[in-house]
């Protein structure tokens, strides 16, 4: 029996993106979330559903008013299914709530709904989605906006808001300050637009107490109260 390689192996296939169709063909029209959850499995968008355990839409209940955006499962949520379940989604959890925002009342998801990883052997490393990966899975995003039609998203990280904003969007300088939706994105438009550190980013801080703050200043302002 051959021996496995040591070397690291990356989730992105050698195919190139225009050989991928994008997600549009898998979404059904005007479906509720539950629908969307249903249909997702199936999805053969991009590359990224040939490596990841399996597809993870957003969770969170059908009236919510807030909707969180992050980049991608990790690694604990590829293997459940569920979105923000690891680390990171614990931390969410208590900034939420430390913005006096109940953390069940709002709904959680993903620019991209599959896990970019490179596989160590023994531990798969996270590794963010190419641009094109996160244009392929946007019909999922405008999906769950049009299911969902919250009065306000939050944009947690750089993908998320470049998956809005595009790709000079950059968190620094645009975080706590309200942003217009893009008409280019087409769907409902939210009432109030918002960009914030992901909380991984927080996590992973050498001034965690610090950014953990501003994290939570900034989700204040979703829940409707100043800083």
């Amino acid at each position: 029996m051959a021996s496995r390689s040591t070397t690291s192996r990356s989730t992105t296939s050698r195919s190139t993106p225009s050989s991928w169709p994008g997600a549009q063909a898998w979404v059904p029209p005007g479906a509720d979330l539950d629908d969307l959850a249903s249909a997702a499995h199936e999805c053969r968008g991009c590359d990224l559903s040939e490596h990841a355990t399996q597809v993870v839409m957003g969770s969170g209940p059908p009236q919510a008013r807030i909707m969180l955006v992050g980049e991608q499962p990790g690694d604990q949520e590829d293997r459940t299914g569920e979105p923000f379940v690891g680390p990171a989604g614990r931390l969410l959890d208590d900034a939420l709530e430390a913005a006096g925002i109940e953390p069940a009342s709002v709904y959680r998801t993903n620019a991209v709904k599959h896990f970019r990883f490179v596989d160590r052997g023994h531990k798969r490393v996270h590794k963010s989605p190419a641009r094109w990966q996160v244009a392929k899975c946007q019909p999922w995003l405008l999906a769950e906006l049009e299911a969902l039609r919250p009065s306000t998203v939050v944009l947690l990280g750089a993908t998320a808001g470049q998956a809005v904003f595009g790709s000079k969007f950059r968190v620094g300088t645009s975080r706590g300050t309200p942003l217009d939706w893009p008409t280019t994105m087409g769907g409902p438009m939210p009432h109030l637009v918002l960009a914030t550190a992901h909380p991984s980013a927080v996590l992973r801080s050498r001034q965690r107490d610090e950014d953990f703050a501003a994290l939570v200043a900034d989700l204040r302002l979703a829940a409707g109260h100043p800083r």
